[in-house]
């Protein structure tokens, strides 16, 4: 899979801009606000219909646009496919598929596969748990993009059950809405085991791969017990732990049970990840988990589009190496660094150099 046209109309600091990519290593080299990741993004954004800088649409325009487009063309198995996206900040996103408008902007899910590295993956090992569901949710449409409307029917099963708790709603008006969220949340509790058991040895690979001492292991972590890759036998747990803490929801005026209060946790040897682990583990944790995703879609048959958004920097050569290494398997990668001499020598061949507003080919 590639990306061989890039255009951005009104996309943060882009007015107009259009790109030509071939296979292998694009390098973006600019200044620290130049806009290198605003292209970065603009790829991330196709991909998960959501950036991994901010949550909401309106910072995406250009200032005084009310909306933005983002267009790709993309080969992939042998067919060119085109994916256009108009971002609004006040109503529905629009999409279309070859120039046929699509009911809904999930529908271009899968269209562009990627796996992305950014210096905010620190908090894959650091952060909260919310970072860490956020790295499996989006690992799973990425395999399975239907698993889009799982997942955005769960928030909003919960979202809805929330409010009617903190309303202290009688258990007629909730009901229905602990049910849809035990049989959302069963699904989406299976699917995320299944995942970590999948990535698991990849995770542990790479990390020995960076030369660390202590093995890497990851789990999923649910306050409900015993969580399997049965949706049936999930169901049944969740249902009796819904009805364990049913009292302290009604306290509380929040949802205590389902896949929104896991956790993805990460061990090294004896300890977590969490707390215990140096910056070079945390970086090494971070980079295996990425890897660990790549190798994984690798092994069924994908083949992601890989971004490394200002991430050398931030890495000594071992991690550099392995990250290098990691762009050799694919057949395109993209790579923003704003110190050109940051950069190996072999990721360098086809180079973009960015300036506010402005993108230019550098000489072969």
């Amino acid at each position: 899979m590639r990306v061989t046209k890039l255009a951005l109309t009104n996309f943060r600091s882009y007015k107009n801009l259009e790109l030509e990519f071939g296979p292998g290593p694009i390098t973006f080299i600019g200044n620290n606000g130049a806009g290198k990741t605003n292209i970065a993004e603009a790829l991330i954004y196709l991909s998960f219909l959501s950036s991994h800088r901010v949550s909401q649409n309106q910072p995406l325009l250009s200032l005084g646009a009310d909306q933005a487009i983002i267009r790709a063309e993309i080969e992939r198995d042998g067919r060119n496919l085109q994916v256009d996206l108009e971002i609004n900040a006040t109503r529905a996103n629009r999409a279309r598929l070859n120039q046929n408008p699509t009911k809904s902007q999930r529908e271009i899910l899968g269209a562009l596969q990627v796996i992305y590295f950014s210096p905010e993956d620190l908090d894959l090992v650091r952060g909260e748990p919310t970072d860490r569901r956020d790295f499996l949710d989006k690992l799973l449409i990425t395999r399975s993009p239907r698993l889009a409307g799982v997942i955005s029917d769960y928030e909003r099963v919960v979202k809805q059950r929330n409010t009617l708790l903190k309303t202290r709603a009688p258990e007629s008006a909730l009901a229905p809405w602990t049910e849809q969220l035990i049989k959302f949340g069963a699904e989406l509790s299976a699917e995320r085991v299944t995942l970590v058991e999948l990535l698991e040895p990849f995770v542990a690979a790479n990390y020995k791969n960076l030369n660390e001492v202590k093995p890497a292991t990851i789990s999923y972590k649910s306050s409900t017990e015993g969580l399997s890759q049965s949706v049936e036998e999930n169901a049944k747990l969740l249902t009796a732990r819904q009805e364990e803490v049913a009292r302290q929801e009604a306290d509380r005026g929040v949802s205590l049970v389902g896949p929104h209060r896991d956790d993805l946790h990460l061990q090294l040897g004896d300890f977590p990840a969490k707390g215990y682990a140096s910056h070079g583990e945390s970086w090494s944790m971070a980079i295996s988990l990425r890897i660990g995703s790549y190798n994984l879609l690798k092994s069924e048959g994908a083949d992601p589009v890989l971004i490394l958004d200002d991430i050398f920097a931030e890495l000594d050569t071992a991690r550099r190496a392995q990250l290098t290494s990691v762009t050799m398997m694919a057949e395109q990668t993209f790579i923003t660094a704003a110190v050109e001499s940051d950069l190996p020598a072999e990721l360098l061949s086809t180079k973009f150099y960015v300036t506010p507003g402005e993108v230019k080919k550098g000489q072969q």
